[in-house]
């Protein structure tokens, strides 16, 4: 039997591994609009692999009218997804008409091919964030560098993750707000202008979650019942995987404006549905906390007792159907 000491690590660790929602058809798929347009590039090559991302702007679009930018993060546990997987598009295709440049980026995967995870094994668990997070990094150094090129507002990039990309960008941003190395590869003065995650957490081995300068906006999405990624926190001395009503909780504390838009009763299903059922939401937080910079704070619980949680896997079952479907190239465009 389970002590219960060592109960709240287990769980601590196996509820980080399992952040990937895949598309199992609950959400349906969608073309790119043909008033957008796709170009493709490679933005660093880590070790033998080439990381690529995909621009999506608006046919015809004047450059020189500068837009926001969305930098988009897939989701997958660190171990499969895609940056173009069609169940992104619908999301993709509404911020572009509304004008919004999107650009979706691929990273490293760094738990592909590990089979046991435990306090004692903490490394490559550590190690996988770390580096999407750089790489999210030198992604966003490549943007800003070509910003010219497609029109882009280089004082208005937002990050957008769903699950462990969710995961990666609000790290990446608490990361720069308290100044750790890896963000050195970033112009100085340089922050991103809002969060928006669907099922997020900070991952942090610093003992609590502190700013150390004030971050920019976060709208987060999350499932009450979410049992893959915490809604709320998981502590284990000074590992911490802090989740959106965490997060939250210390925005408000600190009078910082956020957007926290709670499922009652929903599991890790949250990591795509407002993709497709939210967008008002979504762009109307981007109207008001970003282009307007209203400082509000926003908290929603919301509960339609006609809709079932879908994620229904335990962790141990995802993280192993996960590793028996390893057959992807990183982050490849299908």
């Amino acid at each position: 039997m389970m002590n219960k000491t060592y109960r709240p690590v287990k769980i601590f660790f196996l509820s980080f591994i399992m952040l990937f929602f895949c598309s199992t058809g609950f959400a349906q798929s969608e073309k790119i609009s043909p008033s957008i347009d796709k170009q493709s590039f490679i933005y660093v090559t880590r070790d033998t692999s080439q990381l690529g991302l995909d621009v999506y702007t608006l046919k015809a679009a004047d450059t020189a009218v500068k837009k926001p930018c969305i930098i988009f993060v897939f989701g997958g546990a660190f171990v499969t997804g895609s940056r173009d997987d069609t169940i992104y598009h619908h999301y993709f295709n509404n911020l572009v008409e509304n004008n919004y440049n999107v650009v979706a980026i691929s990273y490293r995967l760094g738990m592909r091919g590990v089979q046991h995870v435990s306090k004692f094994n903490i490394a490559p668990l550590r190690n996988a964030v770390n580096m999407a997070v750089a790489d999210l990094y030198a992604a966003t150094s490549w943007v800003i560098n070509h910003s010219g090129r497609f029109g882009i507002d280089t004082s208005k990039i937002i990050l957008s993750g769903s699950s462990s990309g969710a995961i990666t960008v609000l790290t990446a941003d608490f990361q720069r707000r308290n100044n750790y190395a890896a963000a050195g590869i970033l112009p100085v003065g340089f922050e991103y202008a809002g969060i928006i995650s669907f099922a997020g957490a900070i991952l942090d081995f610093n003992g609590s979650l502190k700013y150390a300068a004030s971050p920019s906006p976060y709208l987060m999405f999350h499932g009450t019942a979410d049992k893959i990624v915490p809604y709320n926190k998981i502590r284990f001395f000074n590992k911490g995987f802090y989740g959106s009503a965490w997060i939250a909780k210390t925005l408000k504390e600190k009078n910082l404006p956020y957007y926290f838009y709670s499922e009652e009763g929903m599991g890790h299903e949250i990591a795509v549905y407002p993709m497709f059922d939210r967008i008002p939401v979504i762009l109307d937080f981007l109207d008001k906390y970003i282009l307007q910079a209203k400082p509000y704070q926003t908290d929603v619980m919301f509960k339609d007792p006609t809709t079932k949680p879908v994620m229904l896997l335990s962790p141990e079952e995802l993280f192993k159907k996960l590793q028996n479907n390893q057959t992807k190239p990183v982050g490849s465009s299908k």
